[in-house]
């Protein structure tokens, strides 16, 4: 498995990430993403969305604030409960999570360190001209709340039945103490999100269903059935809103961690929205006639986790009669490029006619163009960053108005005319 120092090169060699404000020295937990990493992130996003949202008919979209009342924080328990264990060295001042050190010794310089007290990770901001305690405001640490205190509207606009979902992908903010181990852990990440809202009593079915889902979406975009793992989250370790958790487990190069977790809130969230806004957030059940609060299943994930668990799980070396070919065996759904269009030379009537291949191309699928350095170097630079299939543009298509088409996996290559060059890549695509 690939050793995160090497991934990070990859990434930032590649354009996949870079440090956030890297001129400056960089910002602790904050990322940019390059021109192959957002389209990697907007690919896990649009996978995301088809699958829980397009395809299914008992789900709808949302787009809530990232900045809300405060008093929604009251509610859902977050000024109370969203707090870690913090620990000081007493040497370098340096602070960690009380549960990432042993022995009460700092990581970095041996030094004893404090004991534990608690730390609140929300960011705290002011809304309007004058920064004070009525001012006061946060950046959403989760999308869920979002969700629930709109659960009515959406419920009347929408007019679903139960059982009915609400999706939301978007900004999310936590102060965290130590981020690091690359972007598993950031300050600023997207989090990909269902609240799945159910009749009490059919809560228990409908969690075991979600967890199978959601780990059968994984394995569809490519995961290895070795570095994916069910954990079931003991009552001492879960949210104060959860009656059960379980976490779907990547095998990271530091070990195994959650990758995403799908938690029963059970009627927590809605029921303590309508103590604290006074508005009634329960369902009319129309064939029983009962009013209740509705149960709740989230499938929770974050982009950026994703992001890395996928780059991880992709990344493989083996050797060639170059020395060692990189290959990034994304799913061609995730792929930043799906193809990319390659004149063997620079000789000028190659290049205009791949110019024409690459404008034929574009408006189907995201591509790119490569003309600089030998044929076999673009192939491994295409490799190396995940394009599943590279179109390649040589003197014989000035003559058969036909190009090769080379797979990424395979590296078998088949000559296609150049009208049946869209349907062929669609037909590639489709099969993957």
């Amino acid at each position: 498995m690939v050793d995160l120092d090497t991934l990070f090169s990859l990434c930032k060699r590649r354009g996949f990430v870079y440090p956030g404000s890297e001129i400056y020295g960089g910002f602790g937990g904050f990322w940019d993403y390059g021109p192959l990493g957002v389209e990697l992130k907007r690919n896990i996003r649009d996978e995301w969305w088809r699958t829980i949202v397009q395809e299914r008919d008992d789900v709808v979209g949302l787009d809530a604030a990232i900045i809300m009342n405060p008093r929604t924080w009251e509610a859902s328990g977050h000024l109370r409960e969203f707090v870690d264990r913090l620990v000081e060295c007493r040497v370098c001042r340096q602070r960690f999570r009380a549960d990432e050190v042993a022995e009460n010794v700092c990581p970095s310089c041996g030094g004893p360190l404090s004991e534990a007290r608690l730390f609140n990770t929300m960011f705290k901001t002011f809304v309007g001209p004058v920064e004070s305690e009525a001012a006061v405001a946060y950046l959403r640490p989760e999308t869920a709340q979002g969700i629930f205190v709109n659960f009515k509207n959406v419920l009347t606009t929408s007019r679903k039945k139960l059982p009915f979902g609400i999706a939301q992908i978007g900004k999310a903010f936590r102060n965290e103490i130590t981020p690091g181990r690359f972007t598993f852990r950031s300050r600023e990440f997207e989090q990909m999100e269902l609240e799945f809202f159910v009749k009490p009593g059919t809560d228990e079915e409908w969690f075991r269903c979600w967890v199978d889902q959601r780990l059968a979406w994984y394995r569809r975009l490519g995961m290895k059935p070795e570095n994916l793992k069910l954990h079931e989250v003991p009552a001492e370790e879960r949210a104060h809103y959860s009656k059960a958790t379980v976490d779907i487990m990547f095998r990271f190069p530091f070990g195994w961690a959650e990758l995403e977790g799908i938690a029963n809130r059970t009627d927590f969230d809605l029921t303590r929205h309508g103590q604290v806004s006074g508005e009634e957030l329960t369902y009319f059940d129309e064939e029983t006639g009962q009013r209740y609060v509705p149960y709740v299943i989230e499938p929770s994930a974050g982009v950026e986790r994703s992001f890395l668990a996928f780059l991880i799980n992709a990344y493989e070396e083996e050797p060639d009669k170059e020395g060692v070919r990189v290959v990034l065996r994304l799913h061609p759904r995730l792929a930043p490029y799906k193809v990319a269009v390659l004149p063997l030379s620079r000789k000028e009537p190659l290049v205009e006619k791949a110019r024409e291949v690459w404008a034929l191309v574009r408006p189907h699928v995201m591509s790119t163009y490569d003309d600089a350095q030998s044929i076999g170097r673009r192939y491994r630079r295409q490799d190396e960053i995940g394009t599943p299939y590279c179109v390649t543009i040589d003197f014989q298509t000035l003559e058969d108005n036909a190009v090769t088409i080379r797979d990424r996996d395979t590296m078998l290559q088949e000559r296609v005319p150049i009208p049946e060059l869209v349907s062929a890549i669609r037909d590639r695509l489709a099969a993957s």
